[in-house]
């Protein structure tokens, strides 16, 4: 397959890493966690945690970590919060910044990609503006669901990492008030940001925008191949955020809020305020109730991150030549368009033949699946094994384009695995994200999360069984 998820995590020993540093001053800020009167461990990423050597640390250890922020061995002292400008719904915004978090290390992991551990709700920056720096216990559940959902369904993804509650009462405009308070701690492959680019842009700093490029080509793209760095390093990007836009899509996943201080330069799917899965294939789909223009809906997500390269590639012309950089914008619909479909095959279960080849099969299936027959978490689920579906929802007109190509491909995935006997898919809907958090808030009953979390990694590992 032309398409694959990323492989299942492996042990490794801790291997501190401290490279942000190499940019100097002006990349970020020393700051302090917030003092907090409670710490009480609610998540720790059992799969990840030993990719980065830190598996072995005892429940006390770890808190003192990743709910007090004890500086780990040979790493950041202090944490930075870094600086960043952004387009926020297309208005730009030079007041923003890490206002409610830090980068509190780096280090290396089993595959030896350098990766940071930055926190959410740690406390007040001199970039949080009037905000109390603050993460609600809501807020950090529905990013746990949000990332272990993602990474089972192939989005390359942040891991939430820690979730530690902090016995705070927070006030919020948007939800009930009171509500339990709480600090994260995500894992990345990087939190630098499209809008770290345009800050520097905006400052006319060249010479940090020359490191600011060396350090990302470096670092997350093995290095410099040719003699015009900066347009490489948009080349690597243009092409994983048409990946990410293609597995937003075939995950029926709406971000909400994808704004250029919210776009890693990694690819990797990050910062998860008001997120959603649609339930059905409907393009105008939103998830956060401030989007009335449905500007980030579903079937614009594409066009979205499309549009913030542009921000980039605007950044980058400091140092580099326009030419370049519209031929690869240029190119993204292109690239969007073979990742979709490969993407989608992906989780069809059969093997892509290439755009052309596979189109007509994505297609069929797009047509079909905008009738509103069947959920999204349902089609692939009847369809991603090598066993026909019995549903008759399937023999309806709508089907039959679709039907007719399926019975061309060769099924590349064992239904074997115990996920496919279950008598409904797994999915995250957001009355059962609501249910989840209900049984926390009323009851303190924390078991529907750990269900939930289990039955989607246990869907993950069906899904990657090719």
């Amino acid at each position: 397959m032309a398409y694959k998820p990323q492989a299942e995590p492996a042990k490794s020993p801790y291997r501190p890493d401290v490279k942000i540093t190499q940019l100097g001053e002006k990349i970020g800020d020393p700051v302090q966690a917030a003092k907090f009167p409670r710490h009480e461990l609610r998540f720790r990423n059992d799969r990840w945690d030993q990719t980065i050597g830190l598996s072995d640390l005892s429940e006390d250890e770890w808190i003192d970590h990743f709910g007090r922020f004890q500086p780990l061995a040979d790493n950041l002292n202090p944490p930075l919060a870094l600086r960043y400008h952004g387009h926020q719904f297309r208005n730009y915004n030079p007041e923003i910044g890490d206002g409610r978090g830090f980068l509190f290390a780096q280090m290396r992991d089993h595959e030896d990609r350098l990766m940071d551990l930055a926190t959410k709700g740690s406390g007040t920056t001199p970039w949080s503006r009037s905000g109390d720096g603050k993460l609600t216990l809501k807020g950090g559940i529905r990013e746990i669901l949000a990332t272990e959902m993602l990474e089972a369904l192939g989005v390359d993804t942040s891991k939430t990492f820690s979730l530690v509650e902090t016995g705070e009462d927070l006030y919020r405009d948007d939800e009930p008030s009171p509500t339990r308070s709480a600090v994260m701690t995500r894992l990345s492959h990087s939190h630098i940001r499209f809008g770290t680019f345009q800050r520097i842009a905006v400052e006319q700093n060249e010479g940090l925008m020359h490191a600011l490029v060396d350090y990302c080509l470096t670092h997350f793209y093995g290095g410099a191949k040719t003699d015009h760095p900066a347009i490489e390093l948009f080349q690597n990007v243009a092409t994983k955020a048409a990946q990410l836009a293609a597995s937003y899509m075939t995950a029926g996943f709406v971000h909400g809020v994808l704004n250029t201080d919210n776009i890693n330069i990694t690819g990797e799917s990050f910062d998860y305020g008001p997120w959603r899965f649609t339930p059905h294939w409907e393009p105008g789909f939103t998830a956060a109730y401030f989007d009335h223009e449905g500007l980030y809906c579903f079937a614009r997500q594409p066009e979205a991150l499309h549009w913030n390269l542009a921000q980039l590639a605007s950044a980058l012309r400091l140092i580099c030549d326009s030419d370049p950089l519209v031929e690869t914008l240029e190119a993204f619909p292109k690239a969007y368009g073979t990742a979709f479909t490969e993407h989608f095959c992906w989780r069809l279960g059969v093997k892509s033949e290439g755009f052309e080849r596979d189109k007509p099969l994505v297609m069929a299936a797009e047509q079909a699946l905008t009738q509103k027959a069947v959920t999204i978490d349902r089609f692939f689920f009847d369809w991603g094994q090598d066993s026909l579906p019995k549903d008759e929802s399937y023999e309806a007109n709508e089907f039959a384009t679709f039907r007719e190509e399926m019975d061309k491909r060769k099924r590349a995935r064992s239904s074997d695995h115990q996920y496919w006997q279950l008598d409904a898919p797994c999915s995250m809907h957001i009355e059962e994200v609501e249910a989840i958090w209900d049984a926390i808030d009323q009851k303190d009953d924390w078991q529907p999360l750990t269900r939930k979390v289990e039955a989607i990694r246990d869907m993950g590992k069906a899904l990657r069984g090719l």
